[in-house]
This record gives C-alpha cells, sequence and structure tokens, in this order.
C-alpha cells in the first residue's frame, strides 16, 4: 500500500490559516480583483504560445535554413516549452487560470500539446507533491529513482556522492524521459494505487487520451519536421533533444530550490502515519521562496519563485502572488512561524547545490558528525 494511503496531518493550530485566508480573501475584496487571470495572465499566455510555435512555423516555412539556423530554432521553443509549463498549463491544471472549469482543463491540455499528460501531472503535482511536501515516499518530486538523492529517507548509494556535481546534467533530462517513458509508467502505477478511481475517471478513456495526444505531439514535432525540411533522423534528434534540455533544465531549477534547500524541513510521519503539523505549517517549513523582488524573472517563471504563497493558495492564479507575499509574511511572523525565503535566485541555485552534496554523503558519515 502507498505511504500517502496511510498519512495524516494534525488537526491543531488551525487559526494561522484561518486567519491568513481571511486577510488574502479581505484584499482581494478590498480592490475588487479577481483570484483568476487577469490581462497580464492572457498576454503572457499568447507570448508563449508564440514563443514556442513560431521559430517551428519558421523552420517549415524554410525562414530557417541550415543546421545553425534550425538549431537555434529548436533552442527557442525550449525556452517556449518551459514557459507554456511554468505558466499556462500550470496555472491551468491547478484550475487558478479561470473561475470557468471547462477553460481551465482547455489550458490545462497545453500540456499534452507540447508532449505531456495533464492527467499525470495533475495526480502527481496536486495530489501528491502539494499535499505531501517533501515527505519522502510520498513526494515524487523528492523520489526520484536511484540516480539522485533528494531525502534523507532515501536510500544511499556511492555515486551520490557527486551528485551535486552531475545531477544538473540529469536535470536537462527531465521533458525527455517524462514524455517518452515516465507518462506511461506512472498512468499504470496510478491506475493500481487506486488513484485514478479517486480521480473519479475511466482508465480506457485516460489511456486512449495519452496515447493520441502522444501520436499527435510525434507527428507534428518528429514527422511533418522531417518530412517537409526532408532531413535525417539524427538532424532531428539533436534538435528534438536540444528543445527538451533547454526546457528540462529549466524546469528543475526553477522547481527544485523551492524545496531542496538549506532550511527546509523533511517530516518523517509516526508509525501510525501522523505528521506532526497541520497541512498549512507544513507547507510553511517545506516551502522556499527566492528572488521575490526581480519582476521580470517572475514573469517568466509564473510565480513560482513565490512557492511559499502557491502552496498556500494554489487555487490563486500566480500574477497574484508578488501582492499577496507581504500579507502571507506578516501572518506567518505574527504566529511564530519562520517564512523562508531567498534573496537571489543564484542563492537559492548554490544552497540547493549544498544541499544536494549534503545529501549526498553516507548517512553513516553524517551521523558520526552530526
Amino acid at each position: 500500500m502507498p505511504i500517502y494511503q496511510n498519512l495524516r496531518f494534525a488537526t491543531g493550530n488551525q487559526h494561522f490559516f484561518a486567519t491568513l485566508s481571511q486577510r488574502v480573501n479581505q484584499y482581494f475584496k478590498d480592490n475588487n480583483i479577481s483570484k483568476q487571470a487577469n490581462g497580464e495572465m492572457v498576454f503572457k499566455t499568447i507570448f508563449m504560445i508564440t514563443l514556442y510555435f513560431t521559430p517551428y512555423a519558421l523552420m517549415l516555412s524554410g525562414v530557417l535554413k541550415g543546421n545553425a539556423q534550425l538549431f537555434a530554432g529548436a533552442l527557442v521553443m525550449g525556452f517556449g516549452m518551459a514557459g507554456i509549463g511554468l505558466s499556462i498549463m500550470h496555472d491551468a491544471n491547478h484550475g487558478s487560470y479561470s473561475a470557468n472549469p471547462k477553460v481551465n482543463n482547455l489550458l490545462g491540455l497545453s500540456l499534452n500539446l507540447v508532449g505531456g499528460n495533464a492527467l499525470n501531472w495533475k495526480i502527481q503535482h496536486n495530489i501528491l507533491h502539494h499535499t505531501y511536501t517533501n515527505v519522502h515516499d510520498a513526494d515524487e518530486d523528492i523520489s526520484p529513482r536511484g540516480i539522485l538523492r533528494m531525502a534523507p529517507g532515501s536510500p544511499w548509494k556511492p555515486m551520490h556522492k557527486f551528485q551535486h556535481f552531475y545531477a544538473w546534467f540529469f536535470y536537462g533530462l527531465l521533458t525527455f524521459v517524462w514524455i517518452l517513458a515516465k507518462d506511461f509508467f506512472r498512468l499504470i502505477r496510478y491506475q493500481k494505487d487506486g488513484l485514478l478511481e479517486r480521480q473519479k475517471v475511466s482508465p480506457v478513456r485516460e489511456w486512449l487520451i495519452l496515447l493520441l495526444t502522444k501520436a499527435v505531439y510525434l507527428l507534428y514535432i518528429c514527422v511533418i519536421p522531417m518530412s517537409v525540411l526532408n532531413i535525417g533522423f539524427g538532424t532531428w534528434f539533436i534538435g528534438f533533444l536540444a528543445m527538451h534540455y533547454i526546457s528540462g533544465f529549466i524546469l528543475a531549477i526553477i522547481f527544485q530550490p523551492a524545496h531542496v534547500v538549506d532550511g527546509t524541513v523533511y517530516p518523517e510521519p509516526d508509525e501510525h502515519g501522523n505528521l506532526e503539523n497541520n497541512w498549512a505549517i507544513h507547507q510553511l517549513q517545506t516551502t522556499t521562496n527566492f528572488a521575490p523582488s526581480s519582476k521580470w524573472f517572475t514573469w517568466y517563471v509564473g510565480g513560482l519563485n513565490f512557492q511559499v504563497e502557491h502552496h498556500l493558495f494554489p487555487q490563486i492564479c500566480h500574477v497574484h502572488y508578488p501582492h499577496i507575499a507581504p500579507i502571507v509574511e506578516a501572518t506567518a511572523k505574527e504566529f511564530g512561524l519562520e517564512y523562508k525565503s531567498k534573496k537571489t535566485f543564484f542563492q537559492a541555485i548554490a544552497d540547493h547545490a549544498r544541499m544536494l552534496q549534503q545529501l549526498g554523503k553516507s548517512p553513516e558519515v553524517v551521523f558520526a558528525t552530526a
């Protein structure tokens, strides 16, 4: 039985989140604004989709010619793919883009458009990661199989001593592995664990959606370019890999420094599956902001540098996070709770590297020096 089926949060000390929710709701009421997307978000949606598909169109139309230009186009598509993932599909699949579920579902399928699978993402991210953040074997974001050790509870292997060097290479393979293999394995596992049933979806329908959208993706990203441009598989594959490497690397270095850094906690349940804190305090302890003052950075990464606000209020569109952050920080301090934030992105990356190095040490060595 999966560990998350037995996990339970503490029920005490609910006053913090009740107070915080009231204050955040009051902010939207006082300013007479919606919690969902605004004009800025609509513009960003158009921009990211254009950033992804424009190089594709320029390649097929012959405007971009030669291997160097085609390679450059593939790199730009990688930035667009990451932008779609960080902003459009992320908010839509959280249900925070629009008050209309149909709009959210439609825009959430932008993940399928770039090769992923919206249902898998909702289960892995919304249910497992956002609920059981930094809990080993429940939060799949910190539970990679074998190559990386992201949590103290994960098994240690001698190669992990070097993970602070090689992790960055594997980060770039994130979306590549995801679309070609992981989506299939995850859907099998989620069906076996009863998570599809919990989502009240038809396994047959979801398998058909997965296979059909993967086929459409491979058609427009592989078959059509190779046919129209008359290029060999090797040339196409280099561009395809480059596109995914850019996208995967960007996504990884945005998500990992929010949780796998010095100062965040890795809660361990007791023998009965009980966690020490309630859900809201658990999110505060396991999440860190970074670069909150950088407007351009916040814009491109979909506000995911405000991870504290995102984890506490995933149903609010990310364009509002910089505005509610002072409310969250002040309320946390009022209740004597730590509000974690790194001043710059580079500080967060450096702290993440140090955490990888720390987690890469043999548990016996760590215990002996503690």
